[in-house]
């Protein structure tokens, strides 16, 4: 089914939906229909809207998980967890102090850091992310460098060989980088392989990685491997993330700061 980029906004039983159906991989009709005591008919409705964004996948009698190879359309990732991720903001911005220079990267979390960031004075900010630049140039006392390259129509998103060239003559005090899943063994995890070379070159160039990702990232598939939570010095998350993600982050020496 073609993902539909019409903005949608989740009802609370649809996202008890989603949770459900991450935590279980997969759930049956009637035993949704069971769980929040309606009918079939009203299931079957939330799940085809849910398909239509890209956050479910509809299968023969229930609903999966979605594919490992296409994300979730822009549009409903922007409202998605919204009040999680402006918490997430909100803490990633009380580290960062006034004057430093910083990647931002592409994601729906890292726009949300950029606008908690607006109250701060004298920021250097490279971003591949147009959205962040049209955010945090409404400050007169920022300098937001785009880097160049090719323009994504469904995000925004700046990608491809000059964007790596770019990226690499710089050498920055904080990456803000965001996710789409991250395995039980530590893999950072994307679906968009020109993105994430962007993004490794963003990590290397860094001298600390803020790694944002709310809590429906963890145990997430996507097919393209970004890295490992070796690389990242804090990882911040709107609720305590499952004890094998703690302890690889303890391990490596890096920390988790639950907003």
């Amino acid at each position: 089914m073609p993902v539909d980029d019409t903005p949608m906004e989740l009802n609370p039983r649809q996202e008890s939906m989603l949770a459900v159906v991450r935590e279980q991989g997969f759930a049956s009709v009637e035993a949704l229909a069971q769980h929040f005591d309606v009918t079939a008919q009203t299931i079957r409705r939330d799940i085809n809207s849910l398909c239509r964004v890209g956050l479910l996948r509809r299968y023969h009698g229930g609903a999966g998980l979605p594919s490992s190879v296409e994300n979730v359309a822009y549009t409903a990732r922007q409202v998605m967890c919204l009040a999680e991720k402006q918490r997430i903001a909100a803490a990633v911005a009380e580290e960062i102090p006034d004057q430093a220079s910083l990647f931002i990267t592409l994601g729906t979390t890292t726009e949300e850091v950029a606008k908690a960031l607006m109250d701060h004075h004298g920021l250097r900010v490279i971003t591949n992310n147009l959205n962040v630049a049209t955010i945090m140039s409404g400050s007169p006392s920022f300098e937001v460098i785009i880097a160049g390259g090719v323009v994504r129509h469904r995000d925004r998103g700046v990608t491809g060989e000059p964007t790596i060239d770019f990226i690499n003559q710089f050498r920055v005090d904080c990456a803000v980088i965001g996710i789409s899943g991250i395995d039980q063994d530590g893999t950072l995890l994307d679906f968009d392989y020109r993105e994430v070379r962007v993004q490794q070159a963003i990590i290397d160039n860094a001298r600390s990685v803020f790694l944002v990702a709310d809590h429906t990232k963890f145990g997430r598939n996507a097919m393209v491997r970004l890295g490992d939570l070796a690389q990242v010095h804090s990882l911040f998350t709107d609720e305590e993330p499952p004890p094998a993600i703690r302890r690889l982050m303890a391990e490596s020496g890096g920390r988790v700061v639950v907003a």
